[in-house]
């Protein structure tokens, strides 16, 4: 399979918290590899006052301080300037997004550039919205900014990445990624053991010992099926989403 390359652009009031997850494990062979190239840029070096002033207090008034129009207009329109013959795809991160799936970091492995912007603060200005291709939430539940969610959503692309991870195919038999036979919803992986094969009285199932390839893949499917039913039965409906 051909290797992808793809640049990541992540705008963010805190570049530095990315620093120890960018430059370990998976991600950091990753970027070594020139297999993904993560760039980080920060906000506050688009405002223009003696106090690199990226937010302010909301008309009407309220609780909080919103992020600037302006400040974030000046740095996206950056961000693409200098990436322009690439074909690129930008992210909101907001509470309000769209619910971040599987499927979805599927989708967004195909763009040569994605250009996330960590929300902060009390929000944003509603016109900011209209700057972005998308927006995408991690789930129901407030962070204190969208560093956290950047973080998954980059850490989630990667790997799908073409020779990212050394087994091939090894992202297409685990949760969210494994299809049910019956429909056209997903499936969670099924359980997965390893030795000593007993312990403290809990034995490995026997059919993972006897080596009938076939048994176990029948076994496996079952056992998907079955853990999914009991945790996430809404997996098994027809899902419409992108």
């Amino acid at each position: 399979m051909k290797e992808k390359n793809m640049t990541i652009t992540v705008i963010s009031l805190f570049p530095e918290m990315f620093t120890p997850l960018l430059s370990l494990s998976i991600l950091g062979r990753a970027q070594k590899k020139n297999f993904v190239n993560i760039k980080l840029v920060n906000l506050r070096d688009y405002a223009t006052d003696k106090h690199k002033s990226v937010d302010d207090t909301p008309y009407g008034g309220g609780v909080g301080m919103i992020l600037r129009v302006d400040v974030v207009d000046r740095a996206i329109s950056e961000v693409l300037k200098r990436s322009k013959n690439l074909k690129s795809w930008s992210i909101l991160l907001d509470p309000q997004g769209t619910t971040y799936t599987q499927k979805k970091a599927k989708s967004l492995t195909k763009y040569e550039h994605l250009i996330l912007l960590c929300g902060h603060y009390e929000g944003v200005d509603e016109r900011i919205r209209s700057l972005f291709d998308e927006e995408i939430s991690l789930g129901d539940f407030i962070l204190t900014g969208g560093e956290i969610p950047a973080m998954a959503i980059v850490d989630s692309i990667v790997r799908l990445l073409p020779g990212v991870l050394e087994k091939e195919n090894v992202t297409e038999n685990e949760s969210f990624s494994l299809r049910s036979s019956d429909s056209n919803g997903s499936l969670l992986e099924y359980p997965h053991y390893t030795k000593p094969s007993e312990y403290k009285g809990l034995k490995v199932p026997e059919i993972l010992l006897n080596g009938h390839h076939k048994h176990i893949e029948e076994w496996r499917g079952q056992q998907s099926m079955e853990r999914t039913k009991k945790r996430r039965p809404d997996l098994l409906k027809t899902s419409h989403e992108s």
